[in-house]
């Protein structure tokens, strides 16, 4: 019998915390002082009746039924002659490649009377048809009122015609006088790009394309030419490892291509109820990331032990494969685990896989020998078919900073990227560019770089161009345009084309260069033009891939070993991690409020970036949850909150990036602290860690907003999880039969019940169920979900008392880890309403604003609701958001989304609530009609799978499954005849429509 585990959302709960204790059975517990409330007037009640109903609705019910406010009428304009490809009311849907990131992903846009409003995945990419938060947020940027309008000179405003004469006129004088033309940018992987940049960097002998990425992966392409003679980063195939070790390695949040690799790693941890075989995942790390989260075996470790790991998990795989061992190396885990560890990775050869988050070029040929002992090349790793998504090199960027300041630099280009801001010697280049006679940027906004250059020729939105793309090799994609440029910018190629005194046509370029490159790899088109509009339908081209083959590396990894050792030897007591987080990530986006208000899915703060500290180290130095602290580190220090994490190793500071801009636009600027200057120069490249850092406690206290320290478990089984060895012997293990504990003991659940069935043996019955098991806790769902619906950004205050509108939320438990004190177990669930067949709001509801559907959804009639939050109080999930002010019109809430421009991005098939309504979780009834009306439409019978929610469309590991459950052959309906199936609190018998199964760890106890 597995024993118990014992949860608790947040270090309050689990150390009983007075203040905690004090407010967890007030599940509206929020602090409204007047003056937070009238900060005009504070101390009083002259308010309007609105306004006091915001203080005291909780508590006066009566005042509360008269507080309804009518809808504003909204005026139609239909179209007086309607454009051939559009019809009101109907969705096109258009594929393209994302630009969020150089990953890549296919993507498809969604438009609606020619305004792109969400970004779903295309099931024809290499990511299976997931796509991150990020990349879904996109399409709020477009929308950005902080965006350049036009272009800039030394600073203001300026024609295009007057800009490109001066810039003509000095790439001439340059060109005349012989000197160079850089060209600095992120990654880029769009082959037509690449071509047309040679071309133009042909007239300026010595000039050459600089790439850099701010968070690098040199490493590993140093690495692999060391040891393979190729500078490229490897296709990994977790899908194929039933052994997958990590060290550092966030792969399923922000490494590399994560929404591709959740999609692998999701399969391995399919399971059906006669299964034996799941994936084994062991994750080694000093942070506690999603990655780690999601593991079987966990193992805390400091920064400077996570190489150290590498050098003892070379030398225990040696042992057991015949290779020669590396002098003086040490087992550094907790309990000595790394001989186990090996023994797992070799009982899999040819089936296991080894990575490391290190951008240290040392670390990564000790990896590449690790994964050659175990056969990984050819079968979990792919050098043939490699990837393009992350070609930075910080060598030549260091080289090109040096190039500048010695003035032997004439013109420079800066291709949407921002070094002034985030790249660790981001001072050095901002002097190297005083020393530049023509600087220009492309980016799309006067940001930290674009407003010190001399001209500013701001780019397009990637949904307003045309463009292309090979993220992976042999897998072609193509970026087209959904809306007609809203702004007077111009693409960078075009602008290249301007200067060069060409036509600036970058549709017909592409076009070109497809014609003599892709299409004569493929047979299946005679016409050049019917294969293009091919590829512009399904967004991409794909060719036949190579075979995977196998390889041995040749990198010298005694000095390697050496080199690792030399450096780890020198830690402090104290050291410093810098990452990404899954929404802001590097901070390119920092403007865009549905990331700033997404909570990260392991500490659940918004808005804000902290210190996190391990809780006992913390303890030792007297440090508590929000205090500010100084750390500092390579001479370099931030000022910020701390925040105390469960599972991270002791001794070890956690940092993220993405904040402290000061010119991304009213969202993003003046939040947080940067902290890429922690970045450390280690060889050719640099790393995202300090070995010798202190930190001091400061007095002041700081509130983060978190999402989620409101509720509690209360010792009730709303997650439920097993082992692999118990699952085996008992598919119905962690969820058994639920009994309630009565004076005479426990006993199953009465059936009796205050409601009547509803019949919903006719028709549809609409149900979900999301498998834990899958769920790697990313929130996508989250930002799909505020995209779909409308759903409303309220900022940090809001959040603060406990007012956030998500519909979904991303639940995340810890659970003790009874071998490791600093150390846990993480359970993530997704929750949104549960659609109860007895939902307790429908019966206390006064005016019938919230009713039950034919088709089993508990619905939401908005016009109805008069806002008497008796529903919330009576929902035991607690899904349902009350909605305090119009936040679409509001100037208070202002989130580049209240304005004319921001709302293009509603959808228009979803009503925008007023002021003083409930709302929640539809189950994208919207999605759930136009799947009906289109099949029948086509007079067949509705096909399973047809209609997905937006947070089912976009999860990258398949974790959700939504469909009817009177059909007895849906996917839904097999899922539900699982012996892992269990609803959430089902001893209260609501009946609910959503379900969940089981999470099961690959391990024996």
């Amino acid at each position: 019998m597995q024993e118990t585990k014992k949860y608790w959302k947040g270090l309050e709960e689990l150390n009983q915390d007075p203040e905690f204790l004090k407010h967890k059975d007030n599940e509206f517990f929020e602090e409204l002082p007047l003056e937070k409330v009238f900060p005009e007037n504070p101390g009083t009640l002259n308010s309007n009746r609105r306004d006091f109903l915001k203080l005291f609705g909780f508590g006066i019910s009566a005042a509360t039924l008269a507080a309804c406010t009518d809808s504003p009428v909204k005026k139609a304009i239909p179209y007086l002659i309607k454009p051939q490809e559009i019809t009101p009311g109907v969705a096109n849907w258009y594929a393209s490649t994302c630009g969020g990131c150089s990953t890549g992903c296919g993507v498809l846009v969604k438009t609606r009377e020619g305004r792109p409003i969400k970004i779903e995945g295309n099931n024809l990419s290499f990511t299976g048809g997931g796509i991150c938060s990020v990349g879904q947020a996109t399409v709020l940027s477009l929308y950005d009122q902080a965006r350049a309008t036009h272009p800039f000179i030394s600073g203001k405003k300026a024609s295009w015609a007057q800009t490109d004469k001066e810039i003509q006129d000095k790439l001439a004088a340059i060109k005349t006088n012989g000197g160079k033309v850089h060209i600095l940018a992120n990654t880029i992987n769009s082959p037509s790009t690449l071509k047309l940049i040679g071309e133009f960097l042909s007239a300026f002998p010595g000039s050459k394309l600089v790439q850099y990425d701010s968070v690098s992966y040199a490493g590993i392409l140093e690495a692999n030419q060391i040891s393979f003679a190729k500078s490229v980063i490897p296709s990994y195939h977790f899908e194929n490892a039933e052994v997958v070790v990590s060290v550092g390695a966030d792969f399923l949040g922000t490494w590399l291509s994560p929404v591709e690799f959740s999609a692998q790693y999701a399969k391995g941890r399919k399971i059906a109820d006669n299964g034996k075989h799941i994936s084994r995942h062991i994750q080694i790390e000093a942070l506690l990331s999603l990655t780690g989260s999601n593991a079987d075996l966990r193992i805390p470790v400091k920064a400077s032990q996570e190489e150290l790991v590498i050098l003892g998990l070379y030398n225990e795989v040696a042992k057991k494969t015949g290779a020669s061992v590396l002098p003086g190396v040490e087992d550094v885990t907790p309990g000595k685990m790394l001989a186990s560890v090996a023994a797992e990775l070799v009982g899999k050869q040819g089936k296991a896989l080894v990575v490391s988050g290190s951008n240290d070029a040392s670390t990564q040929v000790i990896v590449n020998s690790i994964n050659h002992l175990l056969g990984a090349y050819g079968s979990t790793i792919d050098l043939n078919n490699y990837s393009n998504q992350y070609k930075g090199s910080d060598k030549d960027f260091a080289d090109l900073v040096a190039e500048m300041n010695r003035g032997e630099v004439s013109g420079l280009i800066v291709y949407n990227a921002n070094p002034v801001y985030n790249h660790p010697i981001s001072k050095a280049f901002a002097e190297g560019l005083k020393k530049v006679s023509l600087t220009i940027a492309t980016n799309d906004r006067l940001d930290e770089t674009a407003s010190l250059v001399n001209y500013l020729t701001p780019d397009h939105h990637y949904l307003e161009s045309w463009n292309d793309s090979e993220a992976k090799s042999g897998e072609f994609t193509l970026t087209q345009p959904t809306i007609r440029p809203i702004f007077s910018t111009r693409q960078f190629q075009e602008s290249l084309q301007t200067w060069m005194g060409g036509s600036a046509d970058f549709y017909s370029y592409i076009r070109n260069t497809w014609e003599v490159s892709a299409y004569k790899t493929q047979s299946q088109f005679l016409l050049f033009g019917d294969f293009w509009n091919n590829a512009v339908h399904d967004g991409m081209y794909k060719t036949t891939p190579s075979a995977m083959a196998s390889a041995t590396p040749s990198g010298d990894i005694l000095a390697a070993g050496e080199a690792i050792k030399s450096v780890a030897g020198k830690s402090g007591k104290l050291e410093v991690v810098v990452y990404e987080k899954l929404g802001l990530k590097d901070g390119t986006h920092a403007n865009n409020p549905w990331l700033q208000e997404f909570p990260d899915p392991i500490t659940k703060v918004c808005w804000d970036n902290y210190v996190t500290l391990a809780p006992r180290y913390a303890s030792e130095l007297n440090i508590k949850q929000g205090q500010m602290v100084q750390l500092s580190a390579g001479g370099y220090s931030v000022t910020l909150p701390a925040l105390l994490q469960p599972g991270q190793a002791f001794g070890t500071a956690g940092v993220a990036l993405g904040y402290g801009r000061t010119k991304a636009g009213k969202c993003g600027d003046n939040i947080g602290q940067n902290a890429a200057g922690f970045f450390r120069k280690e060889g050719n490249t640099f790393v995202s860690t300090q070995y010798n850092a202190e930190i001091k406690g400061l007095s002041d206290m700081y509130e983060l907003a978190q999402t989620q320290v409101h509720e509690s478990m209360e010792g009730r089984a709303i997650v439920k999880e097993t082992t692999l060895a118990e699952f085996v012997n008992n598919p119905g293990s962690g969820n058994p039969a639920v009994t309630l504990v009565t004076p005479d003991g426990p006993q199953k659940p009465e059936v009796l019940t205050l409601w009547d069935k509803h019949d919903h043996e006719k028709g549809y019955h609409w149900g979900m169920v999301i498998d834990l098991n899958s769920c790697t806790g990313c929130g996508a769902c989250i930002v799909s979900c505020n995209a779909e619906n409308n759903v409303a950004v309220v900022g940090k205050h809001e959040v603060l008392v406990r007012r956030e509108m998500h519909w979904i939320r991303l639940d995340r438990y810890y659970a003790e880890d009874k071998n490791n004190p600093d150390n846990v177990d993480v359970v993530f669930q997704p929750m949104m309403c549960q659609h109860c067949d007895n939902a307790p709001c429908e019966s206390v509801c006064p005016v019938l604003a919230t009713v039950h559907s034919a088709e089993g959804l508990n619905q939401q009639v908005y016009n109805r609701c008069v806002g008497t939050r008796y529903c919330a109080n009576n929902c035991p999930y607690k899904v349902r958001r009350f909605n305090w002010f119009q936040y679409a019109e509001n100037d208070k809430f202002d989130y580049n989304m209240n304005n004319d421009l921001g709302r293009m991005v509603l959808n228009p098939d979803v009503t925008v609530r007023s002021r003083g309504v409930m709302e929640k979780c539809t189950l994208c009834v919207q999605r759930i009609q136009e799947g009906k009306l289109n099949a029948k439409k086509s007079g067949h019978p509705l096909e399973d799978g047809k209609i997905k929610t937006a947070c089912q469309a976009v999860c990258p590991s398949n974790a959700i499954v939504f469909g009817d459950k009177n059909n007895p052959e849906s996917e839904l309906s097999k899922l539900l005849a699982s012996k892992r199936n269990y609803q959430v609190l089902e001893e209260v018998k609501t009946l609910p429509n959503v379900s969940y199964l089981t999470k099961i760890r690959n391990r024996k106890a």
